[in-house]
């Protein structure tokens, strides 16, 4: 009896572990899209709220590690079960920096705000901001059903974002170029596009780390990757 009890502890605090991830990645989510639409918008009260969100975040991530931490030390899990609780420390941390990434397009929304962003460049971080929020669902997703397939499929996707950001990067050096008076506004555009191609590989990161909690093994194949934008101006193809 004592034995059943047991087991039906730990798992409770396996599944503990898997709704506070879902919560974060709830919370992450949000703030992402609130972050773009209060830069396109320029809403500065917008971004403020997405701003104090990302407390919540961090102590959320820092409660998934200190639980995880106990559980290794009380229950000293093996095999799948381990696996299961250090990919919730390695999910959670992501989805941190995700929140932070969301934070610091945020803070920029406050840079921007005496000149706007014009209607071309917002509907390029718009549909960049689609493609990250897409991805970071359905990874969520896998986690939610620990499909490894649908988590290898999300990280060979990963390029496509990676192809947007480097479009959306050269037509802001573009802007600059034009006109020098865009220069401040392009840079802290660049910055947040940036930010959300990082999402991206935040994302690529949790659906990598899926495929392992499913399967014990590491997705074969290097990530596909298609971001240019280093090579852009250096005269690199």
């Amino acid at each position: 009896m004592a034995h059943t009890h047991i087991i039906s502890a730990f798992d409770d605090e396996l599944k503990y572990l898997q709704r506070r991830i879902s919560e974060m990645g709830g919370m992450a989510e949000e703030m992402v899209s609130q972050s773009v639409q209060a830069l396109v918008n320029t809403d500065t009260e917008l971004a403020e709220r997405v701003i104090a969100k990302d407390l919540a975040l961090d102590d959320a991530e820092r409660e998934v590690g200190e639980k995880a931490i106990v559980i290794i030390a009380r229950r000293q899990p093996v095999a799948a079960d381990l696996r299961e609780i250090m990919g919730a420390i390695r999910i959670a941390a992501d989805l941190e920096r995700v929140g932070d990434m969301a934070k610091n397009t945020a803070k920029r929304v406050i840079s921007v705000q005496g000149t706007g962003v014009p209607r071309k460049l917002a509907h390029g971080i718009e549909h960049l901001s689609e493609l990250a929020l897409l991805q970071l669902k359905e990874v969520l997703d896998a986690y939610t059903s620990r499909q490894a397939d649908k988590a290898n499929s999300i990280r060979e996707r990963d390029e496509e974002i990676d192809a947007i950001y480097t479009s959306l990067f050269r037509e802001l050096l573009t802007y600059m170029m034009e006109d020098p008076r865009n220069i401040t506004t392009c840079t802290h555009l660049l910055f947040c596009a940036k930010n959300i191609e990082r999402i991206g590989d935040h994302a690529t990161n949790i659906a990598e780390m899926i495929y392992y909690i499913a399967t014990g093994s590491q997705p074969q194949g290097e990530r596909p990757k298609d971001d240019m934008s280093p090579s852009v101006g250096s005269g690199e193809a």
